[in-house]
């Protein structure tokens, strides 16, 4: 249906393959036929990759996701909630910051102290940080420029629900797309995340090498994410959503989601 006059073109190929993709959720899912849960994708005005998150869980991974508008105040029939990336209400004030007076927020905070799965990601982390669900603040990059790029994560962390399928020190390829991603915190705050394993993933190159010159916006230590003390509740600033399929680039980012989906399947049997 993508031909022109019969002809096969490349262009047709990669129209029809995104449009398989795209409504034949079972094809690339590992999940399919196994427990399904229910991931709610928190929307803020100004929220612009709840799309691309609900792809990635549901129409890649097979999961059930619904879409959570933020003044809505309850969440007891999910398994797992996303703060996905964008810029609610404008990034006014600061980045989060009025996203975090939201009343799903109260649903969320109470969600994750019962041990709920809680990420959030680019926008949604710094919402977590600005809500105190999360230590810390992101701040403009070091270079004050818009980043969008794609950046290597070292996994220092394996043991977390979201890193489970993961092994330490491997390196994930996934896009960031931020202006205010340079996480920062107090001295004591960055030695307890570094003590007590909370840093669950830093900038690094192709290979694992973490240096200042691969660090892409400034943050502390390059820290690209890091989990509470529970270990249920993670930020991330980039985007793995956009790194579910390797027909746009790679699908590292399905290690995060099916991390979780173990997890959360394993805790429920």
């Amino acid at each position: 249906m993508f031909l022109l006059s019969g002809e096969v073109t490349i262009e047709s190929l990669l129209a029809e393959q995104v449009v398989r993709s795209r409504f034949s959720p079972s094809r690339s899912s590992p999940f399919s036929g196994a427990t399904n849960l229910k991931f709610g994708i928190i929307v803020f005005p100004g929220t612009w990759s709840e799309k691309d998150t609900h792809h990635a869980v549901s129409g890649v991974l097979g999961q059930d996701a619904k879409y959570i508008w933020h003044g809505d105040e309850k969440l007891d029939t999910y398994d797992a909630i996303v703060l996905p990336g964008g810029f609610s209400y404008g990034d006014f004030l600061r980045c989060g910051a009025i996203a975090s007076f939201s009343p799903v927020m109260e649903a969320v905070t109470a969600f994750a102290d019962r041990g709920g799965a809680v990420i959030g990601i680019c926008n949604g982390f710094q919402v977590l940080c600005e809500s105190g669900l999360l230590p810390g603040i992101l701040m403009r990059n070091d270079h004050l420029e818009f980043r969008c790029i794609w950046t290597d994560l070292r996994v220092e962390n394996d043991s977390t629900m979201f890193t489970s399928t993961a092994t330490k020190g491997q390196t994930l390829h996934i896009p960031m797309s931020h202006g205010e991603g340079n996480y920062q915190a107090d001295e004591a705050t960055i030695e307890r995340l570094e003590g007590d394993g909370q840093i669950v993933f830093r900038y690094a190159d192709a290979n694992g090498n973490v240096t200042p010159e691969i660090n892409p916006n400034g943050s502390i230590n390059n820290i690209a994410g890091i989990v509470n003390e529970q270990g249920n509740v993670m930020g991330m600033m980039p985007h793995p959503e956009k790194a579910c399929e390797k027909l746009i680039g790679g699908d590292d980012g399905n290690i995060i989601f099916s991390s979780m989906i173990d997890n959360i399947v394993a805790s429920l049997a």
